[in-house]
């Protein structure tokens, strides 16, 4: 017999933020290329309050999603923000069109976007704030040193990486301690597994992004098998799957649909046993 397997259902970031895992991405909010403003201003808004109504108090956002339209969103939605409720933006991206995304983490270009982080969020410090990309073109010292001041200054409470390397990791952790990475990974690319097996280890928040690959027809067949077993989505068994494979994997589907959200959290509910896990481990090895 199949046993239901449990999990954790809160996780604390940095030994002192704790949240519900799953959280809402903020990135769809916006045009399309996430470049300007969304199609309907209005039904953003009411994402943004009712993802809070149902509990959510992990948003992650970042100055490159629009750009600017989503943290001037989110604050215009939620300013004065709930007791408890984390924000975390990201910077390191300019944007030069829709589906653009130049790299630049040098450090001048880094202190003005985390200036018009602080003030369009309508914060004194940010919680966590993710570099979205180590810069071929800085040395990665020159940035770290930057955040690491930053941190000293008060702007930002807990800093995180994306898109980075277990030595990466290392490497920035000479200047500061990382309590989150953001790194592409689903059930179906596990590519930087033994990423999520570091920060595990450590305790480090992990933020998976692109949770679910559409284009691969197999893995969509697993999922479904497993979602019909529970009378959920693809989608949400997907996600269940992340939630379920390890206690420090912070869910933050994005959606600029109220339906879709209240979807998307329906997540935490979807139940998998160890033979779901079984069945779904096999879509990809490590």
């Amino acid at each position: 017999m199949a046993t239901t397997l449990s999990y954790q259902k809160t996780f604390t970031i940095g030994g002192d933020l704790t949240v519900n895992r799953v959280g809402y991405g903020a990135m769809r909010i916006t045009g399309k290329g996430i470049w300007g403003p969304p199609a309907d201003k209005d039904e953003a808004i009411r994402v943004l309050k009712r993802a809070v109504e149902l509990g959510v108090n992990f948003i992650d956002t970042a100055d490159s999603y629009g750009p600017h339209v989503s943290e001037n969103l989110i604050a215009e939605a939620l300013h004065p923000y709930a007791d408890g409720l984390v924000i975390a933006t990201k910077g390191g991206l300019t944007r030069t069109g829709p589906d653009q995304w130049p790299v630049n983490a040098d450090p001048e270009y880094l202190k003005g976007a985390l200036e018009g982080s602080l003030k369009r969020l309508k914060l004194d410090q940010i919680d966590l704030y993710q570099l979205h990309r180590i810069d071929p073109k800085v040395p990665a010292e020159k940035t770290f040193e930057f955040l690491k001041k930053a941190q000293q200054d008060g702007k930002i409470k807990h800093i995180g990486l994306s898109e980075v390397s277990v030595d990466e990791i290392k490497k920035a952790q000479q200047f500061f301690e990382v309590v989150s990475v953001q790194n592409m990974y689903s059930v179906d690319n596990r590519k930087w597994e033994p990423v999520l097996d570091y920060t595990k280890e450590n305790n480090i928040a992990f933020i998976p992004w692109f949770p679910l690959n559409a284009a691969n027809v197999a893995s969509q067949e697993k999922l479904k098998e497993v979602a019909d077993k529970h009378n959920a989505t693809v989608y949400q068994t997907a996600l269940s799957w992340l939630l379920h494979h390890a206690d420090n994997i912070l869910l933050i589907p994005g959606t600029s649909s109220v339906k879709h959200l209240e979807e998307n959290l329906k997540t935490a509910d979807v139940e998998l046993t160890d033979e779901d896990m079984q069945h779904l481990d096999g879509i990809a090895g490590k």
